[in-house]
């Protein structure tokens, strides 16, 4: 089988060829290692680029462990990766290109907006100590930066006032602004 002139030249030129003599001229055979040649490059190729995709969806994905709450670089991370099987699967940089910027925009838009909704929850959803933060209290007890006690939905709790020169006496209604520990942080 004839590998193309091209081939040749350029394998010619690029690669170590093995010379065989006979006399006084010496001979190149440059079909074998053009065929050899050609081979390594498509593969070097291909590898190289599902590896490169993956290698940054890799990143991507560690960089979003570390900007918890934002949910940028997931979605993006997602798209490098179905960019990585993209280049795989044989298609070129370009198409791997533009499966990536395709998968970045849908996965932002798609994904990113459901995550979100789900970083932020609504005060009926929270649970334990969380939930009664933003909850209204009546202090049983005179309440100052040092101590002081207050019910929360029928519950009695130590309480501090959140701001250091505030006193709240018994019976004011009062915010939890805070819980710390097992101790309100209220305002009135």
């Amino acid at each position: 089988m004839a590998v193309p002139g091209l081939v040749h030249e350029t394998v010619a030129r690029t690669w170590p060829v093995r010379r065989v003599t006979t006399g006084h001229c010496a001979r190149v055979k440059p079909r074998a290692v053009a065929v050899q040649a050609a081979a390594s490059r498509i593969s070097v190729h291909v590898v190289a680029g599902w590896l490169v995709w993956t290698l940054i969806a890799v990143a991507l994905a560690v960089g979003e462990m570390f900007t918890p709450g934002l949910f940028f670089l997931g979605p993006v991370a997602l798209a490098a990766l179905a960019a990585a099987v993209t280049a795989a699967l044989g298609g070129g940089v370009g198409l791997a290109l533009i499966v990536f910027i395709a998968g970045s925009v849908a996965s932002l838009a798609l994904i990113r907006p459901i995550a979100r909704r789900h970083v932020r929850m609504p005060a009926i959803s929270r649970t334990g100590t969380d939930a009664l933060v933003g909850s209204k209290a009546v202090v049983i007890r005179r309440v100052d930066a040092d101590g002081g006690r207050v019910r929360i939905g029928g519950e009695e709790w130590s309480a501090r006032s959140f701001l250091e020169d505030q006193v709240l006496d018994e019976g004011a209604r009062v915010e939890v602004v805070k819980i710390e520990g097992a101790t309100a942080l209220v305002v009135e």
